[in-house]
Protein backbone atom coordinates (compact mmCIF):
# COMPACT_ATOMS: atom_id res chain seq x y z
CA UNK A 1 0.00 0.00 0.00
CA UNK A 2 1.60 3.41 -0.81
CA UNK A 3 2.31 5.61 1.94
CA UNK A 4 1.75 9.71 1.75
CA UNK A 5 4.75 11.64 2.90
CA UNK A 6 3.24 14.92 4.19
CA UNK A 7 5.04 17.97 5.44
CA UNK A 8 6.48 18.03 8.63
CA UNK A 9 6.60 20.16 11.21
CA UNK A 10 10.24 20.56 12.11
CA UNK A 11 9.93 23.17 15.13
CA UNK A 12 6.74 23.43 17.94
CA UNK A 13 5.91 26.82 16.28
CA UNK A 14 5.64 25.74 12.60
CA UNK A 15 2.74 25.88 10.45
CA UNK A 16 3.69 25.95 7.01
CA UNK A 17 7.09 26.31 5.19
CA UNK A 18 8.55 26.23 2.01
CA UNK A 19 9.88 23.37 0.02
CA UNK A 20 13.04 24.46 -0.80
CA UNK A 21 14.29 21.45 -2.79
CA UNK A 22 13.92 17.86 -3.36
CA UNK A 23 17.13 15.56 -3.43
CA UNK A 24 15.57 12.97 -4.96
CA UNK A 25 13.40 12.05 -7.96
CA UNK A 26 10.24 10.30 -8.81
CA UNK A 27 11.33 6.42 -9.56
CA UNK A 28 14.63 6.50 -6.86
CA UNK A 29 14.24 4.29 -4.09
CA UNK A 30 14.64 5.56 -0.14
CA UNK A 31 15.34 3.95 2.64
CA UNK A 32 15.06 5.27 6.82
CA UNK A 33 17.33 7.86 7.29
CA UNK A 34 17.80 9.38 3.36
CA UNK A 35 17.52 12.50 3.09
CA UNK A 36 14.74 13.56 0.79
CA UNK A 37 14.49 17.09 0.84
CA UNK A 38 15.63 20.37 2.01
CA UNK A 39 12.42 22.91 4.31
CA UNK A 40 12.87 26.24 4.94
CA UNK A 41 11.05 27.08 7.99
CA UNK A 42 11.05 30.80 9.36
CA UNK A 43 15.10 30.61 10.80
CA UNK A 44 16.51 27.52 9.08
CA UNK A 45 16.83 25.31 6.18
CA UNK A 46 16.56 21.76 7.73
CA UNK A 47 17.19 18.18 6.12
CA UNK A 48 13.95 15.83 6.08
CA UNK A 49 14.52 12.65 6.18
CA UNK A 50 13.05 9.51 4.85
CA UNK A 51 11.66 7.19 7.85
CA UNK A 52 10.07 4.39 5.37
CA UNK A 53 11.53 2.54 2.47
CA UNK A 54 10.00 2.55 -0.90
CA UNK A 55 10.11 3.91 -4.13
CA UNK A 56 8.91 7.73 -4.78
CA UNK A 57 6.19 7.59 -7.01
CA UNK A 58 4.67 10.97 -7.25
CA UNK A 59 5.91 14.25 -6.40
CA UNK A 60 3.05 16.49 -5.45
CA UNK A 61 4.67 20.02 -4.67
CA UNK A 62 6.91 21.25 -6.27
CA UNK A 63 10.62 22.60 -5.24
CA UNK A 64 10.55 26.36 -4.47
CA UNK A 65 6.84 26.42 -3.54
CA UNK A 66 5.86 28.48 -0.52
CA UNK A 67 3.69 28.69 2.18
CA UNK A 68 2.95 24.74 2.23
CA UNK A 69 1.20 23.84 5.07
CA UNK A 70 2.15 21.44 7.58
CA UNK A 71 0.63 18.11 7.05
CA UNK A 72 -0.21 18.73 3.29
CA UNK A 73 0.68 15.62 1.33
CA UNK A 74 4.12 16.36 -0.76
CA UNK A 75 5.20 12.87 -2.31
CA UNK A 76 3.33 9.55 -2.58
CA UNK A 77 5.86 6.38 -1.60
CA UNK A 78 5.34 3.03 -3.12
CA UNK A 79 6.07 0.11 -0.97
CA UNK A 80 8.46 -2.69 -1.77
CA UNK A 81 6.37 -5.00 -4.60
CA UNK A 82 4.16 -2.11 -5.42
CA UNK A 83 4.06 -0.81 -9.21
CA UNK A 84 4.75 3.12 -8.16
CA UNK A 85 3.51 3.72 -11.77
CA UNK A 86 0.05 2.38 -10.59
CA UNK A 87 0.05 4.51 -7.15
CA UNK A 88 -2.71 7.15 -8.04
CA UNK A 89 -2.36 10.68 -6.39
CA UNK A 90 -4.80 11.73 -3.63
CA UNK A 91 -8.11 13.60 -5.06
CA UNK A 92 -8.54 16.64 -3.81
CA UNK A 93 -12.45 16.86 -1.47
CA UNK A 94 -14.85 18.77 -3.44
CA UNK A 95 -17.17 21.16 -1.66
CA UNK A 96 -20.39 20.58 -2.44
CA UNK A 97 -22.17 23.68 -4.38
CA UNK A 98 -24.85 24.89 -2.21
CA UNK A 99 -28.66 24.37 -3.11
CA UNK A 100 -29.15 27.81 -4.02
CA UNK A 101 -26.63 29.47 -5.68
CA UNK A 102 -25.37 33.21 -5.68
CA UNK A 103 -24.75 35.17 -8.28
CA UNK A 104 -20.78 35.21 -9.40
CA UNK A 105 -20.94 38.21 -10.94
CA UNK A 106 -22.52 41.22 -8.79
CA UNK A 107 -23.43 43.30 -12.09
CA UNK A 108 -25.51 40.90 -13.76
CA UNK A 109 -28.10 38.99 -11.31
CA UNK A 110 -28.92 36.43 -14.17
CA UNK A 111 -24.97 35.17 -13.91
CA UNK A 112 -24.03 32.01 -11.22
CA UNK A 113 -21.91 29.50 -10.86
CA UNK A 114 -24.31 27.02 -12.79
CA UNK A 115 -27.05 27.01 -14.57
CA UNK A 116 -29.93 28.93 -12.46
CA UNK A 117 -32.91 30.54 -13.77
CA UNK A 118 -32.43 34.36 -14.20
CA UNK A 119 -33.23 36.18 -11.30
CA UNK A 120 -36.25 37.92 -10.41
CA UNK A 121 -36.21 41.94 -11.14
CA UNK A 122 -38.57 44.19 -9.24
CA UNK A 123 -39.11 47.52 -11.23
CA UNK A 124 -40.22 50.33 -9.91
CA UNK A 125 -40.87 53.38 -11.33
CA UNK A 126 -37.31 56.30 -10.87
CA UNK A 127 -38.75 59.26 -9.56
CA UNK A 128 -35.82 61.12 -10.91
CA UNK A 129 -36.18 60.24 -14.99
CA UNK A 130 -39.57 58.98 -15.12
CA UNK A 131 -38.09 55.60 -16.12
CA UNK A 132 -38.57 52.22 -14.84
CA UNK A 133 -35.17 51.31 -13.23
CA UNK A 134 -33.97 48.01 -11.94
CA UNK A 135 -34.15 48.37 -7.92
CA UNK A 136 -32.34 45.07 -7.31
CA UNK A 137 -29.38 46.41 -9.37
CA UNK A 138 -29.59 50.04 -9.03
CA UNK A 139 -31.51 50.53 -6.11
CA UNK A 140 -30.32 50.32 -2.51
CA UNK A 141 -30.41 46.62 -0.71
CA UNK A 142 -33.28 45.28 1.11
CA UNK A 143 -33.77 46.81 4.71
CA UNK A 144 -32.62 43.36 6.16
CA UNK A 145 -29.01 43.85 5.39
CA UNK A 146 -28.53 47.25 7.08
CA UNK A 147 -28.28 49.66 3.62
CA UNK A 148 -30.94 52.23 3.08
CA UNK A 149 -33.20 51.88 0.20
CA UNK A 150 -32.14 54.50 -1.91
CA UNK A 151 -32.36 56.15 -5.46
CA UNK A 152 -28.77 56.94 -7.47
CA UNK A 153 -29.12 60.13 -7.69
CA UNK A 154 -30.66 60.60 -3.67
CA UNK A 155 -27.19 58.49 -3.10
CA UNK A 156 -25.36 60.78 -4.93
CA UNK A 157 -27.18 64.59 -3.56
CA UNK A 158 -27.02 62.77 0.19
CA UNK A 159 -23.13 62.32 -0.63
CA UNK A 160 -22.39 65.74 -1.61
CA UNK A 161 -24.46 67.02 1.61
CA UNK A 162 -22.69 64.76 3.83
CA UNK A 163 -25.76 62.65 4.99
CA UNK A 164 -26.72 59.13 6.50
CA UNK A 165 -29.33 57.70 4.52
CA UNK A 166 -30.02 55.53 7.36
CA UNK A 167 -31.28 58.37 9.52
CA UNK A 168 -33.86 59.40 6.78
CA UNK A 169 -37.32 58.11 6.24
CA UNK A 170 -38.31 57.58 2.56
CA UNK A 171 -41.38 58.18 1.26
CA UNK A 172 -41.46 56.39 -2.28
CA UNK A 173 -42.61 52.95 -2.88
CA UNK A 174 -41.75 50.65 0.16
CA UNK A 175 -40.05 53.58 1.84
CA UNK A 176 -37.37 54.21 -0.82
CA UNK A 177 -35.73 57.18 -0.37
CA UNK A 178 -35.94 59.68 -3.09
CA UNK A 179 -34.70 63.10 -4.51
CA UNK A 180 -37.53 64.88 -2.54
CA UNK A 181 -36.86 63.18 0.88
CA UNK A 182 -33.12 63.99 1.00
CA UNK A 183 -33.11 67.45 -0.52
CA UNK A 184 -35.57 68.23 2.54
CA UNK A 185 -33.48 66.87 5.05
CA UNK A 186 -32.52 69.21 7.44
CA UNK A 187 -28.43 69.88 8.03
CA UNK A 188 -29.13 68.61 11.88
CA UNK A 189 -31.01 65.79 10.80
CA UNK A 190 -28.50 62.94 9.74
CA UNK A 191 -25.23 62.32 10.75
CA UNK A 192 -22.25 62.68 8.37
CA UNK A 193 -21.74 59.34 6.38
CA UNK A 194 -18.03 58.52 3.94
CA UNK A 195 -18.37 60.75 0.53
CA UNK A 196 -18.64 58.16 -2.31
CA UNK A 197 -17.04 58.73 -5.60
CA UNK A 198 -20.15 58.71 -7.54
CA UNK A 199 -23.76 57.21 -8.12
CA UNK A 200 -22.13 54.17 -9.37
CA UNK A 201 -20.46 53.35 -6.27
CA UNK A 202 -24.01 52.31 -4.60
CA UNK A 203 -23.74 49.26 -6.97
CA UNK A 204 -19.99 48.32 -5.80
CA UNK A 205 -20.61 49.16 -1.97
CA UNK A 206 -21.26 45.37 -1.00
CA UNK A 207 -18.10 44.25 -3.45
CA UNK A 208 -15.27 43.28 -0.43
CA UNK A 209 -12.97 45.62 0.03
CA UNK A 210 -10.10 45.54 -2.19
CA UNK A 211 -6.50 44.78 -0.82
CA UNK A 212 -4.16 46.85 -0.03
CA UNK A 213 -1.89 48.20 -2.66
CA UNK A 214 1.66 47.76 -2.63
CA UNK A 215 4.04 50.75 -2.01
CA UNK A 216 4.76 52.52 -5.15
CA UNK A 217 8.34 51.38 -6.57
CA UNK A 218 10.15 54.42 -7.83
CA UNK A 219 11.02 54.44 -11.41
CA UNK A 220 14.40 53.82 -11.13
CA UNK A 221 16.80 50.42 -12.64
CA UNK A 222 16.48 48.14 -9.38
CA UNK A 223 15.65 44.04 -8.20
CA UNK A 224 13.15 42.94 -6.60
CA UNK A 225 14.09 39.69 -4.78
CA UNK A 226 10.86 36.98 -2.96
CA UNK A 227 10.90 37.46 1.25
CA UNK A 228 12.31 34.66 2.44
CA UNK A 229 10.43 33.01 5.64
CA UNK A 230 13.15 33.92 7.94
CA UNK A 231 12.65 37.66 6.62
CA UNK A 232 9.21 37.55 7.07
CA UNK A 233 9.58 36.17 10.74
CA UNK A 234 12.13 38.57 11.48
CA UNK A 235 9.94 41.80 10.30
CA UNK A 236 7.00 40.66 12.31
CA UNK A 237 8.76 39.42 15.62
CA UNK A 238 10.71 43.03 15.26
CA UNK A 239 7.87 45.03 14.59
CA UNK A 240 5.47 43.13 17.57
CA UNK A 241 8.76 43.55 20.32
CA UNK A 242 8.61 47.38 19.60
CA UNK A 243 4.92 48.03 19.35
CA UNK A 244 4.09 46.07 22.37
CA UNK A 245 7.42 45.57 24.48
CA UNK A 246 8.19 48.75 27.10
CA UNK A 247 11.89 49.10 26.44
CA UNK A 248 14.23 50.81 28.70
CA UNK A 249 17.97 51.48 27.24
CA UNK A 250 20.67 51.50 30.08
CA UNK A 251 24.44 52.32 28.88
CA UNK A 252 27.67 51.96 30.50
CA UNK A 253 31.47 52.75 29.00
CA UNK A 254 33.07 49.87 29.96
CA UNK A 255 37.22 49.78 30.22
CA UNK A 256 38.47 46.56 27.90
CA UNK A 257 42.42 46.69 28.82
CA UNK A 258 42.63 44.09 31.60
CA UNK A 259 39.80 41.73 29.68
CA UNK A 260 42.41 41.94 26.71
CA UNK A 261 45.48 41.00 28.91
CA UNK A 262 43.74 37.58 29.86
CA UNK A 263 42.21 37.08 26.29
CA UNK A 264 46.26 37.41 25.44
CA UNK A 265 47.63 35.31 28.09
CA UNK A 266 44.65 32.66 27.62
CA UNK A 267 45.09 32.22 24.10
CA UNK A 268 49.06 31.38 24.66
CA UNK A 269 47.59 28.19 26.61
CA UNK A 270 44.97 27.43 24.36
CA UNK A 271 46.94 27.73 21.08
CA UNK A 272 48.31 23.80 21.03
CA UNK A 273 44.60 22.94 21.53
CA UNK A 274 43.48 24.56 18.28
CA UNK A 275 41.28 26.83 20.67
CA UNK A 276 40.76 31.23 20.10
CA UNK A 277 39.02 33.30 21.95
CA UNK A 278 37.34 35.75 21.15
CA UNK A 279 36.57 39.40 23.12
CA UNK A 280 32.51 38.34 22.22
CA UNK A 281 33.45 34.93 24.27
CA UNK A 282 34.45 36.92 27.19
CA UNK A 283 31.57 39.36 26.92
CA UNK A 284 28.96 35.68 26.88
CA UNK A 285 30.33 34.62 29.71
CA UNK A 286 30.41 37.63 31.77
CA UNK A 287 26.71 38.80 30.97
CA UNK A 288 25.93 34.67 31.60
CA UNK A 289 27.05 35.30 35.18
CA UNK A 290 25.42 39.31 35.70
CA UNK A 291 22.37 37.21 35.04
CA UNK A 292 22.77 34.73 37.66
CA UNK A 293 24.38 37.85 40.30
CA UNK A 294 21.02 39.73 39.06
CA UNK A 295 18.47 37.27 38.84
CA UNK A 296 15.50 39.65 38.38
CA UNK A 297 16.88 40.21 34.88
CA UNK A 298 17.15 36.51 34.03
CA UNK A 299 13.54 36.43 33.65
CA UNK A 300 10.32 36.14 31.00
CA UNK A 301 7.52 38.16 31.16
CA UNK A 302 4.23 36.57 29.96
CA UNK A 303 0.45 37.90 30.36
CA UNK A 304 -0.27 36.59 33.65
CA UNK A 305 3.18 35.54 34.96
CA UNK A 306 6.74 36.16 35.65
CA UNK A 307 9.21 33.32 34.52
CA UNK A 308 12.45 33.32 36.91
CA UNK A 309 15.20 30.97 35.02
CA UNK A 310 17.54 28.66 37.12
CA UNK A 311 20.72 29.64 34.75
CA UNK A 312 21.40 31.68 31.60
CA UNK A 313 21.55 30.83 28.03
CA UNK A 314 22.51 33.57 26.10
CA UNK A 315 21.01 33.85 22.74
CA UNK A 316 23.96 34.93 20.52
CA UNK A 317 23.21 37.53 17.52
CA UNK A 318 24.56 35.67 14.07
CA UNK A 319 24.48 37.57 10.62
CA UNK A 320 23.59 35.42 8.01
CA UNK A 321 23.16 36.14 4.32
CA UNK A 322 18.87 34.86 4.82
CA UNK A 323 18.95 37.33 7.87
CA UNK A 324 19.39 37.87 11.47
CA UNK A 325 19.64 34.31 13.84
CA UNK A 326 20.17 33.73 17.32
CA UNK A 327 21.79 30.53 18.40
CA UNK A 328 22.21 29.43 21.82
CA UNK A 329 25.17 29.34 24.31
CA UNK A 330 23.48 27.03 26.82
CA UNK A 331 24.74 27.37 30.38
CA UNK A 332 26.76 30.39 29.74
CA UNK A 333 27.06 30.80 33.35
CA UNK A 334 29.17 27.77 34.31
CA UNK A 335 30.83 26.52 30.71
CA UNK A 336 34.49 27.47 30.59
CA UNK A 337 35.36 30.15 28.08
CA UNK A 338 37.11 27.80 25.60
CA UNK A 339 34.00 25.70 25.50
CA UNK A 340 32.21 29.06 24.66
CA UNK A 341 33.96 29.59 21.82
CA UNK A 342 34.29 25.90 20.58
CA UNK A 343 30.43 26.08 20.96
CA UNK A 344 30.25 29.33 19.44
CA UNK A 345 32.22 28.58 16.45
CA UNK A 346 30.19 25.79 15.76
CA UNK A 347 26.62 27.45 16.06
CA UNK A 348 27.86 30.59 14.11
CA UNK A 349 28.72 28.59 10.79
CA UNK A 350 26.11 26.48 10.79
CA UNK A 351 23.61 28.97 11.37
CA UNK A 352 25.44 31.13 8.17
CA UNK A 353 24.89 27.25 6.73
CA UNK A 354 21.15 27.36 7.34
CA UNK A 355 21.48 24.05 9.39
CA UNK A 356 20.75 24.29 12.80
CA UNK A 357 18.46 22.70 14.76
CA UNK A 358 15.22 24.14 16.31
CA UNK A 359 16.33 23.40 19.81
CA UNK A 360 19.69 25.67 19.05
CA UNK A 361 17.86 28.73 18.43
CA UNK A 362 14.62 28.39 20.03
CA UNK A 363 14.72 29.44 23.65
CA UNK A 364 17.27 31.75 25.25
CA UNK A 365 16.88 33.62 28.38
CA UNK A 366 18.55 36.30 27.32
CA UNK A 367 20.28 37.88 24.04
CA UNK A 368 23.64 39.57 23.35
CA UNK A 369 24.29 41.56 19.81
CA UNK A 370 27.97 42.64 19.11
CA UNK A 371 27.94 45.08 16.19
CA UNK A 372 32.05 46.61 17.77
CA UNK A 373 33.80 44.59 14.93
CA UNK A 374 31.93 46.74 12.23
CA UNK A 375 33.12 50.05 14.01
CA UNK A 376 29.95 50.91 15.74
CA UNK A 377 30.25 53.11 18.87
CA UNK A 378 27.04 52.45 20.44
CA UNK A 379 23.34 51.21 19.46
CA UNK A 380 20.02 50.27 20.68
CA UNK A 381 19.25 46.60 20.34
CA UNK A 382 15.49 45.26 20.10
CA UNK A 383 14.29 42.67 22.37
CA UNK A 384 13.82 39.60 21.49
CA UNK A 385 10.72 38.49 22.60
CA UNK A 386 9.78 36.73 25.10
CA UNK A 387 13.31 37.25 26.95
CA UNK A 388 13.45 39.92 29.11
CA UNK A 389 16.86 42.02 28.04
CA UNK A 390 19.64 42.42 25.10
CA UNK A 391 22.75 44.04 25.66
CA UNK A 392 24.38 45.93 22.63
CA UNK A 393 28.21 46.30 22.15
CA UNK A 394 29.99 48.79 21.16
CA UNK A 395 33.57 49.04 19.56
CA UNK A 396 36.25 49.05 21.80
CA UNK A 397 38.33 51.77 21.48
CA UNK A 398 41.19 53.92 22.55
CA UNK A 399 39.72 57.09 24.88
CA UNK A 400 40.63 60.08 26.99
CA UNK A 401 39.85 57.87 30.48
CA UNK A 402 40.21 58.73 34.49
CA UNK A 403 42.70 56.06 35.50
CA UNK A 404 43.49 55.97 39.09
CA UNK A 405 42.15 59.62 39.49
CA UNK A 406 44.54 60.48 36.37
CA UNK A 407 43.31 61.45 33.26
CA UNK A 408 45.11 59.05 30.78
CA UNK A 409 43.86 57.05 27.69
CA UNK A 410 42.38 53.39 27.41
CA UNK A 411 40.28 50.72 25.93
CA UNK A 412 36.78 51.78 26.46
CA UNK A 413 33.83 50.13 24.81
CA UNK A 414 29.94 51.16 25.29
CA UNK A 415 27.34 48.51 26.19
CA UNK A 416 23.74 49.05 26.25
CA UNK A 417 21.25 46.84 27.76
CA UNK A 418 17.73 46.69 26.43
CA UNK A 419 15.33 46.06 29.06
CA UNK A 420 11.37 44.73 28.96
CA UNK A 421 9.89 47.70 31.68
CA UNK A 422 7.00 45.02 32.09
CA UNK A 423 9.48 42.38 33.98
CA UNK A 424 12.57 44.42 34.42
CA UNK A 425 12.28 47.91 36.80
CA UNK A 426 15.18 50.30 35.80
CA UNK A 427 17.28 49.90 38.99
CA UNK A 428 17.11 46.48 38.40
CA UNK A 429 18.77 46.43 35.05
CA UNK A 430 21.25 49.18 36.64
CA UNK A 431 22.63 46.58 38.75
CA UNK A 432 23.12 43.90 36.32
CA UNK A 433 24.80 46.60 34.01
CA UNK A 434 26.95 47.75 37.07
CA UNK A 435 27.74 44.04 37.64
CA UNK A 436 28.49 43.46 33.72
CA UNK A 437 31.21 46.07 33.98
CA UNK A 438 32.59 45.06 37.11
CA UNK A 439 33.48 41.35 35.60
CA UNK A 440 34.62 43.14 32.37
CA UNK A 441 37.02 45.46 34.38
CA UNK A 442 37.99 42.90 36.98
CA UNK A 443 37.85 39.51 34.40
CA UNK A 444 39.25 37.06 36.43
CA UNK A 445 36.22 37.13 38.58
CA UNK A 446 33.95 35.98 36.10
CA UNK A 447 36.67 32.66 35.92
CA UNK A 448 35.95 32.10 40.19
Amino acid sequence: MSIEIKMPALSPTMEEGTLAKWLVKEGDTVKSGDIMAEIETDKATMEFEAVDEGVIAKILVAEGTDNVKVGTVIAILAEEGEDASSVQAPTKSETPAPANPMPTDPTDPNKTGSEAKPAERTLTQAEDHGKPVDSGKQGGSSAGNGRAIASPLARRIASQKGLDLSALTGSGPNGRIVKADVENAQPGQAKAAAPAASASSSEAAAAPAAAPKPAQVPDIPHEASKLSNMRKTIARRLTESKQQVPHIYLTVDVRLDALLKLRGELNAGLESRGVKLSVNDMLIKALGVALMAVPKCNVMFTPDQLISFKRADISVAVSTPAGLITPIVSEADTRSLSSISTTMKDLATRARDNKLQPHEFQGGTASISNMGMFGIKQFEAVINPPQGMILAIGAGEKRPYIVDDQLGVATVMSATGSFDHRAIDGADGAELMKVFKELVERPLAMLA
